[in-house]
């Protein structure tokens, strides 16, 4: 979906509040200093660039300041960028709120994290329900709002639980076809794989991821959880060998090593988390590229999927039953 920002003319003057999703100093091949800026409103992102920037004239805004931005819009290689030629931070007399700007899930977060814990609560496994529900809630005052990436996909207010729920949902339907599975571990492995990203990501007061943090760069969300999962089930008395089942479905939810995991799915319900996982990351960075553009028409490149893709109907839009 596109930026109030990006609805505007190519070439035309666009102007309006936004929240500050990243911005850094950088310094050009001349030697002068701008600022690179990522900003976004309910309605996506864009990239921004500050050419005319100086200490003396403004800060560096930190993640989450809403901003007052003019500028224009241009394309840089194939993606659109706003050239800004003024900028602040706005202020009570704007009345601007947070809610207003920031892309959220379409369902609450307290109603998501329920429907995630009364299925914990009902595993028939006493040991998986008591671990799951205990890192549930250890986790849950920084899932609630949290975004599901710092790029990619779900990256709106609420992604972490609105990506979890979704692969619940797909989890469920699994399990119907294939019996033998254990909906116990299926369940726990989906509700335990991204929750190491609470400590991998820096979320701003909106909930929207802006950065790695230094326990990100050097242990990542995978190895993360993993050691979450080992130190819980220890506190709990859980019985190892639940414990490095869980592990297993959490070190092995990307695949492959090319994608962060050390390890291949060993198995079937492992493989089940993997498969699901990305699934729905795919559908999710398919259809937001989607709905971008008309029917009949091409996307640019998806980055996270390295190829265009087509549309083939109208009003495309990401919803769960």
């Amino acid at each position: 979906m596109p930026t109030v920002l990006e609805k505007e003319s190519i070439g035309g003057q666009a102007l309006g509040f936004m929240l500050v999703k990243s911005c850094e100093k950088k310094t050009t091949q001349k030697k002068t200093e701008y600022l690179d800026i990522v900003l976004s409103d309910s309605g996506g992102e864009i990239v921004a660039k500050l050419w005319d920037y100086s200490p003396a004239k403004c800060d560096i805004f930190p993640s989450g300041t809403i901003v007052k931005v003019k500028g224009t819009i241009d394309i840089w290689n194939s993606s659109s960028q706003l050239k800004i030629e003024k900028i602040r931070e706005a202020n009570f007399a704007d009345d601007v709120k947070m809610e207003d700007l920031v892309v959220s899930a379409q369902f609450s977060s307290e109603d998501m994290f329920s429907e995630l814990e009364n299925t914990a609560k009902n595993f028939e496994n006493p040991e998986i329900s008591k671990i799951v529900i205990h890192l549930l809630n250890e986790n849950k005052n920084g899932v609630l709002g949290a975004s599901a990436a710092l790029r990619m996909h779900h990256t709106m207010r609420g992604g972490l639980l609105f990506h979890t729920l979704s692969m619940l949902k797909l989890g469920k339907a699994v399990c119907s076809v294939y019996p033998f599975l254990n909906k116990d571990l299926v369940y726990a492995g989906i509700i335990l794989h991204d929750l190491g990203k609470l400590s991998e990501l820096k979320y701003n007061d909106a909930g929207i991821a802006s950065e790695y943090t230094p326990k990100g760069n050097l242990i990542g969300h995978i190895i993360g959880g993993a050691v979450n999962i080992a130190m819980v089930g220890e506190k709990l008395g859980t019985d190892p060998e639940i414990v490095m089942q869980l592990q297993h479905m959490v070190i092995s939810h990307h695949g492959i090593p090319e994608f962060g995991s050390p390890i291949p799915p060993m198995f079937p319900e492992a493989q089940v988390v993997s498969t699901i996982d990305k699934l729905d990351a795919e559908m999710f960075e398919m259809l937001t590229a989607l709905s971008g553009i008309e029917k009949g028409q091409m996307t640019n490149r998806v980055f996270g999927l390295d190829r265009k893709l087509y549309k083939i109907a109208d009003d495309i839009e990401y919803k769960l039953s």
